[in-house]
């Protein structure tokens, strides 16, 4: 189903088949399709993801009532097209998650990170937490619930929680807070019980995390590779199986700007499949399983802009 095939009569270089179907995708459409992929997001895709692009986008082919790949590239590459490649962008990006995954990197923000962070609330101070490429919003509302475990009365202090996507349909749900049985399964039951509640009027999601909760958190849609609209610094950051999706060279940049946005001694948790790299790797001590925390050094060389 993968492999290249040659068209009869040979055809123009890049237009060997990658994948046979209803709409054959070639080399040539694979290739326009990464290229605004990886200008738009970053994200780095090869002949490896030809069935994947194949089987997420062949069914917006149709619904848009197009012969073949071949035009959807003229579309989404037109400025025609732009709401569509947004679209694209949208059906490309991966977003599995769950509440409390990697359960370890929650247990040591409870037993480790969050103590003086909370003291410094209680004291007038401002803390802030980032979850990058939070997804349909499990991965915040974890962190809001391990924190209002520690205190409930957080939401009267200077504590916010910022959970950003680049995804403007997968925030729009994570602002939701709506999840199906299964989705909440991994909620431990003390904190399912006291903070997540049995959703009103919408089948498929019989549950609905908590105002008490919500409130902590804001919800934005952000470009990693593009300017980040915040001045303030961070002591959390979780970016987990995101950085994973980028080539070497944009990942050594994102991981140097994670360094110079937390606050000296702050927090880094990443995938379980990633390691900081580059300049950066320098200015963070590895301190448990994928967490990292800003040292007092600086790394080496600069980090520039994305």
């Amino acid at each position: 189903m993968t492999r290249p095939l040659a068209r009869d009569g040979g055809g123009l270089p890049g237009e060997e088949l990658l994948v046979s179907g209803e709409f054959p995708l070639t080399r040539r459409d694979l290739n326009e399709i990464a290229a605004m992929i990886y200008a738009d997001a970053g994200i780095h895709l090869n002949e490896t993801k030809a069935s994947l692009v194949y089987s997420r986008l062949s069914k917006r082919i149709r619904q848009l009532r197009l012969s073949s790949f071949r035009d959807y590239c003229e579309l989404v590459s037109s400025p025609e097209g732009a709401d569509e490649r947004r679209e694209m962008l949208s059906f490309l990006t991966t977003n599995f998650t769950r509440f409390f995954r990697e359960n370890h990197h929650f247990d040591h923000l409870r037993d480790t990170v969050l103590p003086p962070l909370l003291k410094q609330a209680k004291a007038g101070g401002r803390v802030r937490i980032w979850s990058a490429g939070c997804s349909d919003g499990q991965e915040p509302y974890s962190i809001g619930l391990t924190v209002l475990s520690l205190m409930p009365e957080i939401a009267s202090y200077d504590f916010r929680i910022l959970a950003s996507d680049i995804d403007p349909k997968i925030i729009s749900k994570a602002k939701a807070g709506r999840y199906d049985d299964h989705a909440v399964e991994t909620v431990p039951s003390a904190l399912r019980s006291r903070f997540i509640h049995e959703a009103k009027g919408e089948a498929g999601a019989r549950w609905e995390v908590s105002s008490q909760v919500k409130q902590l958190i804001a919800f934005r849609e952000l470009n990693l590779l593009r300017e980040w609209p915040f001045k303030g610094t961070f002591q959390v950051i979780f970016c987990r199986n995101v950085v994973i999706y980028f080539d070497e060279q944009t990942q050594a940049r994102v991981w140097s700007r994670y360094y110079q946005t937390l606050e000296e001694g702050g927090h880094l948790y990443i995938g379980h499949s990633e390691r900081v790299s580059g300049p950066a790797k320098d200015g963070f001590d590895n301190v448990a399983i994928t967490t990292y925390r800003k040292n007092s050094g600086r790394p080496a060389g600069r980090s520039g802009t994305l």
